[in-house]
């Protein structure tokens, strides 16, 4: 099972709240969104398969996925509302569609059922290219990174993702680089989910676009559609403040 994060109780009228981080992302990066909103019912927070502390597979798909979250939901009480980032968006809607009777309401940040042209793996090249051994502390790894990718912020969140102790990345790079096309792409999935349904974008991201509406509607006929101003891609991360009270509205309505 999937490495889970619980913070509060159980709420004795909602069913837990799900957060699913996206790629290179862990449970850990929820941490204050998930504390804040553990006082409206209970927060799991999952790191994903290959990613953290939860098992490191051979495969990648959204099918794969979704039923490591449905493995979760069911350890915890058979119902939850799912909140997904990104790829755990992805997650999260294939989860939906394959098991709406396991979702109770769900919060899809910043992506859409659709295929992505652009690819992730250059990033995964760089922190391949980094020689552990030669690693004392986070900056070293930081110096390494930054022959590769030139954004200071995203250096730093994907030094995260490292066992500095034990000199590993916590990330399963091959997995994640052979899986790439998966991860990128949309499975086809028949049937629709009819819940509650709230598609969050930052209002600077290119992610979500009013061509992508028809399809979402057609999989998600209740979905209902909000923008948090100056937010990009990690609206979670750029204005947590506003990422934090969409969710709580949309998880206490």
């Amino acid at each position: 099972m999937l490495n889970t994060i619980v913070t509060g109780t159980p709420h004795p009228d909602r069913p837990p709240a799900l957060i699913v981080h996206g790629l290179y992302g862990s449970a850990r990066n929820w941490g204050v969104i998930a504390k804040r909103l553990s006082d409206t019912c209970q927060v799991l927070a999952v790191d994903m398969r290959n990613h953290g502390a939860s098992p490191h597979l051979p495969t990648h798909s959204y099918p794969d996925l979704a039923a490591d979250l449905a493995e979760v939901i069911d350890a915890h009480g058979g119902r939850a509302a799912v909140i997904g980032h990104s790829m755990g968006g992805k997650a999260a809607m294939v989860l939906a569609l394959t098991r709406p009777d396991a979702v109770s309401r769900l919060m899809v940040a910043d992506i859409a059922p659709v295929a992505y042209s652009h690819t992730q793996l250059p990033f995964i090249h760089a922190m391949q290219a980094v020689d552990l051994s030669r690693v004392e502390k986070r900056s070293d790894v930081d110096a390494q990174l930054a022959r590769h990718v030139d954004d200071p912020t995203l250096r730093s969140f994907f030094t995260q993702s490292l066992d500095l102790k034990e000199k590993r990345w916590r990330l399963n790079l091959d997995t994640l680089a052979a899986e790439m096309p998966k991860i990128l792409s949309f499975p086809e999935i028949s049937g629709t989910y009819t819940g509650p349904t709230l598609f969050l974008s930052g209002a600077d991201s290119t992610y979500v676009t009013r061509e992508h509406r028809p399809r979402i509607l057609e999989l998600f006929p209740s979905a209902r559609f909000a923008k948090i101003p100056g937010a990009g891609h990690w609206l979670h991360a750029e204005k947590p403040r506003e990422f934090e009270a969409a969710a709580r509205a949309f998880l206490t309505a």
